[in-house]
Order: structure tokens, then C-alpha cells, then sequence
């Protein structure tokens, strides 16, 4: 079905095919990227862009000696199809199939892990010092899109290594701008004269016969003031500030130019970014139109662009955060959401429509969005954070510095908390229960529904400190009838006793709750259980009546067993002296998870109806 792709087992089969078999083995790239997308959904619109990119690297790079490190990772799917990996790209992201990012233990291909943005500099940086150390020939490139680039990891990175001179490719995919043509003219034949043989070596035979004197300091300044001046014209000159040279723009959907500026700069030494500017779901128009809704478009038709998706039975979580986060921002001006830079994923895009003076996007900087947040709040306004449970592990730092150790109200949204299904152990937010309850001044608490997530909501914009930190998880609600729901204040620290029971208490936060009540169901008098909202603080008083009554305590929470819902029930047992209680915890074992889906996943560690059953049964049993 493809003429040439169907012929790529390795890189190594690139390397004899000519300019038009290229631009062909892209077309036949973008053709099954796009047949196995539809019916296995993924990350599609940023693969698309890259196509280009990542065949030429492959085809004037020689991995995997040659190190090619990927940013985020989902615009790696046509590396892993040229990497031996082919067949295996239709099991992409699914239980023990291909990873859905780049993964060190997946192919030799793959030298450095990514999921999260902004990685890939530091570590090429580590790649190219090792080389440099170890004495060996190989090159490193790194390549990032422009969205990662606003991460502070990655000017840390070109910090770094610019002023480290380090032997470093660095591949800038931009897929947000647009260049004047004759600007784009002018600097296309920059770059082939920047980067000819012929142009850096008699640079160096000039700079060696002017030896080191003022006139060659004079004629060396007077260069990089008027390449500064030419550069700014295209935002360059902030690289070659950080100590890069820059080279670009050029097409990066353009395997000739691709491919010559890669031949070209692959001789040069030092730090140097090549721009390449690149559209986002090329080649596929519906993704080309609207990148954002065919980042992840779920299943498809390839044909009509037909999306293909379930109707939602139940309003989602963050549908319900985004909706509530209007309701009071119209109550209170000083109510402002911020994201970096997943307005539409978190469900914000209602508040930037209607109260786009509430609103900030920060881009993918979340270390910025937390002390930022900070900031408002230290002025009187009342922030809402919104971050991916994942990713907040990036702003662990501004958390307790910036917003407990001041005390100030900032709200903290954990969208995705718990497992999150197909994107695997990248995107897992499992272990936020973990790491923020140890925070003095945290408030933390994980709904049942979408109506405690409202009064949860309301009663964090009511605090008058922080951090006050909401986690709830990816997907649809319980169908509770929240927009109907008065706004009713949650004191933090109670906990709901559901159902009493006198032999086993259940003890669960966020949706578990409620399969711990299903389970629970066939016990009636004798298994309790118990809604503990705030995992901190922790609602001692009925902890304590429960330990009284019951000789067998099982937690249950979608997360970390270590340090979440269970550490903190057995640590308070302990020291309050009730040696004699039992406790059994269901939630995600000491592993990292890898992708299935999330119903599966959930089934897998007992975070179900079925698991808690499982639970109550073996229990009972060793009391017989």
C-alpha cells in the first residue's frame, strides 16, 4: 500500500533514497500516521508538522549513534515508524503496545524519555558533554516546538550551553508564526552562506591571520552588531544573545531545504538553533484549519474528517470547573482563572470568551503560573490555578515557597488527578495527594461529584488562606444534578459518613466514594462508609469514632498508596493510639503505570465497585 514506507525497517534505508523518494516517504508518513490515528486515536496535528523534520534529521544524522532528543514527544510518531517500529505504530497507546512519547526502554532509538515540555535542551546538553568527556564522535540534536520554548527549563537549558560552548544542534519546529516573504528571502540566503564549508573555514583563516588584536575585536563586533540588527528582524537575536548561533528561518515542510541547512550545520561546531517554521497538521486539511481540536482528536473518519466520539452521558470535570469558575467570577471581579497554556483542555475557554479581563493564559510555564498566582493573591485578588495533576509536579517548588509559606488564597485546580488512562506513566497524576499534604497551610480535597467539586470551588473562594488544593479526575462526572445545586460552603477538615457500619469502614476520597458505596451495598449494618472530602486536614473526630467501632479500616483513593488517603489514616491511627484496628489500602501500588485505558487501570489496582468488593469479601474471610 505505501511504495516506500511499507520498505523503511531503519534509517539506514534512507540514506540511498533521492530528493522526490523523500518528498514521496513524507506523503506515504502522513498518509498512515493519519490511517492509524483514526481508528487509534493519539497526538496528530503536531506529528504531522514534523514529518519533514524528522526525516531529514534521520536521513543526515545517523542514529542511534547520532542522538536525537525529542521535546514533549508527541511529534515523534514518524521516528518511531522509521525506527523498526512500524507495524508496531497500530498498537500505539494502548495496553502493551507502543508508548505514546519517546521511551528509553521501547528502542535503542529513543535516547532520552519525554512527556512533559521543555526537557529536550538540558538533555542533549547532557548527551553532548558526555560525548565531549568520553571522547566520542557523535552528534546531538534536540529538537523542540515552539510552545515548549516558552518553558523556563528551556532557556535554562540554552543558558547553559551557550555559555558552555557546547557542541549542540538545536532544532526550533515554530508552527505559530508567520515571516514576510522578502525577510524569508533575505535570510534563506543567510543560512547558505552562513553555513557553507566553503564560508566557516575562510572565517577561520581570517580570524587566525588578524591574530588577536583590536582591529580583529573591532571587525568581530562590528559583525555581530550588524547580524544582530538583521537577526532581530526574525526574534533571533534573543539565541544568539544566550551565546547560539542562529541560522533560519527556513521551510520545515520542505525536505530540500530541511535536509541542506541539516547537511550544512551538521559540520559546524558549537551551539547553534536552526528555526524552521512549520504547519500544524499539514497535510491533513481539517487538521490544518483547526490544530488545536486535532491536537488529540479522539477516533476519526480519514476520509470526510468526520470526528468520531461518544456522546457525554455525563457533564466531564472540567466542564464542571470551567462552568463554575464563570458563575464566580461574575460573584467576585477580583476572580481570575490561569493556565498554562490548556485553556480548552482544563475547560477555561468560556471564562477567556466572556471575561477575558479574568482570564491568563501563561503558556506552558507552570512554575510562572503558581508565583504568579501568588502575586495576585498578595495584591487581593482571588486566583484559580488550573494544572494538570501531572504537570503541576513541575511547580512543586513555587507551591510551598511562593503560595503556603505565605499563606496566601490561591486556589490550586489538580485537573487529571489519578490515573488518566492511554497517555501512560507520563501523565499519570497519581502522586499529588503524596506530595502536597506534607505542605504546612495546604488545604487538600478531592470531590465525590461535580456538585461537591462546586461547593468545593465555593468554599476555596471563601478561604482567606492557602494553598487550597481541589484534585479531580480525567472524564465524565457522576450525573449528579449540580447546576441545579445551591453553592454551599464545605468546612475544610469534615468528612460525610455515608453508611454506618459496626465490622469494616471504607474510607475513600473523590469518585471512589461512590463505587465504595456500590460495593458496599450487600453489607448492609455492617460495612461502613465514609466520604473523606480533605485528605488535609484530616477529619480526626470521625476517624477516631471509626476506629472505636471498627477492627478493620480500607481506604480507597486514586493514587499513591505511599503518603496519600492511606499514609495519612495510618499515621493518625498510630499516634493517636489504636494499635489494634487493621487498615487495608487500595490505590496505585510503588510502580510507574503504563498506558491502558483508564476503566482498566482503574479495574487493575481495585479502584472499582468490583475491587472494593474483592477487598470487603477477603477481609471477611480472615476474620472467619
Amino acid at each position: 500500500m505505501y511504495a516506500i514506507l511499507d520498505k523503511i525497517n531503519s534509517p539506514a534505508d534512507l540514506k540511498g533514497l533521492g530528493m522526490e523518494e523523500l518528498r514521496q516517504l513524507c506523503a506515504e508518513l502522513r498518509g498512515y500516521i493519519i490511517e492509524c490515528c483514526s481508528t487509534n486515536p493519539g497526538h496528530l496535528a503536531s506529528s504531522l508538522g514534523a514529518v519533514e523534520l524528522i526525516v531529514g534529521m534521520h536521513y543526515v544524522f545517523d542514529a542511534p549513534g547520532d542522538k536525537i532528543v525529542f521535546d514533549v514527544g508527541h511529534q515523534a510518531y514518524a521516528h518511531k515508524i522509521l525506527t523498526g517500529r512500524r507495524e508496531a505504530f497500530r498498537t500505539l497507546r494502548t495496553e502493551g503496545g507502543l508508548s505514546g512519547f519517546p521511551k528509553r526502554s521501547e528502542s535503542e532509538y529513543d535516547c532520552f524519555g519525554a512527556g512533559h515540555s521543555s526537557t529536550s535542551i538540558s538533555a542533549a546538553l547532557g548527551f553532548a558533554c558526555a560525548s565531549k568527556m568520553m571522547g566520542l564522535d557523535e552528534k546531538v540534536i534536540a529538537l523542540i516546538g515552539d510552545g515548549a520554548m516558552t518553558g523556563g527549563l528551556a532557556f535554562e537549558g540554552l543558558n547553559n550551553a551557550g555559555a558552555g560552548n557546547a557542541d549542540l544542534l538545536v532544532i526550533l519546529n515554530d508552527n505559530n508564526q508567520s515571516i514576510d516573504g522578502n525577510i524569508g528571502a533575505m535570510h534563506e540566503h543567510l543560512l547558505k552562506l552562513s553555513t557553507s564549508t566553503s564560508y566557516n573555514s575562510f572565517k577561520e583563516s581570517v580570524w587566525t591571520a588578524l591574530g588577536e588584536g583590536k582591529f580583529r575585536r573591532f571587525l568581530q563586533r562590528w559583525i555581530r552588531s550588524l547580524k544582530s540588527w538583521i537577526v532581530k528582524r526574525t526574534g533571533g537575536d534573543v539565541f544568539e544573545s544566550l551565546g547560539f548561533r542562529y541560522f533560519g528561518p527556513v521551510d520545515g515542510n520542505n525536505i530540500e531545504e530541511v535536509v541542506s541547512a541539516l547537511r550544512r550545520l551538521s559540520d559546524i561546531k558549537g551551539p547553534r538553533i536552526l528555526h524552521c517554521l512549520t504547519v500544524k497538521g499539514k497535510g491533513y486539511p481539517a487538521a490544518e484549519k483547526d490544530p488545536t481540536t486535532w491536537h488529540a482528536p479522539g477516533k476519526f473518519n480519514p476520509q470526510t474528517a468526520e470526528r468520531i466520539s461518544e456522546p457525554h452521558l455525563r457533564d466531564r470535570y472540567q466542564d464542571v470547573f470551567g462552568e463554575v469558575l464563570c458563575e464566580l467570577a461574575a460573584m467576585d471581579p477580583k476572580v481570575v482563572g490561569i493556565t498554562p497554556a490548556m485553556a480548552q483542555g482544563c475547560g477555561m475557554t468560556r471564562l477567556a470568551a466572556e471575561r477575558p479581563g479574568q482570564f491568563f493564559d501563561v503558556g506552558i510555564e507552570e512554575e510562572h503560573a503558581v508565583t504568579f498566582a501568588a502575586g495576585l493573591a498578595a495584591a487581593g485578588m482571588k486566583p484559580f490555578c488550573n494544572i494538570y495533576s501531572s504537570f503541576a509536579q513541575r511547580a512543586y517548588d513555587e507551591v510551598i515557597h511562593d503560595v503556603a509559606l505565605q499563606n496566601l488564597p490561591v486556589t490550586l485546580c489538580l485537573d487529571r488527578a489519578g490515573l488518566v488512562g492511554e497517555d501512560g506513566a507520563t501523565h499519570h497524576g497519581t502522586f499529588d495527594l503524596a506530595a502536597f499534604r506534607c505542605i504546612p497551610n495546604a488545604i487538600v480535597c478531592s470531590p465525590r461529584d461535580e456538585t461537591e467539586l462546586k461547593n468545593l470551588m465555593y468554599s476555596a473562594w471563601l478561604s482567606k488562606t492557602g494553598p487550597y488544593i481541589i484534585r479531580y479526575p480525567r472524564g465524565m462526572g457522576e450525573g449528579a444534578d449540580w447546576k441545579n445545586a445551591a453553592f454551599t460552603e464545605i468546612p475544610a477538615g469534615s468528612a460525610e459518613t455515608l453508611a454506618e457500619g459496626s465490622e469494616i469502614a471504607v474510607i475513600a476520597t473523590g469518585p471512589a466514594v461512590n463505587r465504595a458505596l456500590e460495593a458496599a451495598a450487600a453489607y448492609p449494618g455492617k460495612v461502613g462508609v465514609y466520604n473523606f472530602r480533605f485528605i488535609k486536614p484530616l477529619d480526626e473526630g470521625l476517624l477516631a469514632k471509626i476506629a472505636g467501632r471498627c477492627r478493620h479500616i480500607i481506604t480507597v483513593e486514586d493514587g499513591s498508596l505511599k503518603g496519600g488517603l492511606y499514609g495519612a489514616v495510618c499515621e493518625y491511627l498510630m499516634s493517636a493510639g489504636f494499635p489494634g484496628v487493621r487498615v487495608h489500602g487500595i490505590g496505585v501500588p510503588d510502580v510507574f503505570v503504563n498506558q491502558a485505558r483508564q476503566q482498566d487501570q482503574l479495574e487493575e489496582f481495585g479502584i472499582s465497585r468490583r475491587g472494593i468488593e474483592k477487598k470487603i469479601e477477603k477481609v471477611f474471610e480472615e476474620e472467619k
